[in-house]
């Protein structure tokens, strides 16, 4: 009987171990923009913002003043359609809704309005 209560718990142990999804999106990686200054509400300067995506669908966003950080915040995102939603849990910041451009000169993310929101860095 104890053999067979062993033999069990080992059986469960392997059907419960799941394959670890690769996530090998393109976004992953740092993207940035320059922006001519701009004062958000809380009257933080920034003139570079940098988004960071990593592969479990979350990210850290800076805003730079200079080479200082002056605003940091996580965000999520997901990707359905060709179309990224970045979301800013905590802030009052809105979703930004992107798609992914590639050019010779580079890879980009656009707001779906048109207007350039990053660039990927290398």
């Amino acid at each position: 009987m104890k053999t067979f209560f062993k033999c069990l718990v080992v059986c469960i142990l392997f059907a419960s171990c799941s394959k670890i999804e690769i996530n090998d999106d393109p976004v992953i990686g740092i993207w940035q923009h320059n922006v001519k200054t701009a004062t958000n509400s809380n009257k933080m300067t920034v003139d570079k913002e940098e988004w960071i995506f990593n592969d479990v669908y979350l990210g850290r966003f800076h805003g730079y003043n200079g080479e200082e950080v002056t605003f940091l915040t996580d965000f999520r995102w997901t990707v359905e359609d060709d179309i990224y939603t970045i979301s800013y849990p905590g802030t009052d910041f809105p979703d930004d809704k992107v798609k992914m451009v590639a050019s010779e000169n580079g890879t980009y993310l656009v707001r779906v309005t048109g207007s350039n929101f990053a660039t990927k860095q290398n």
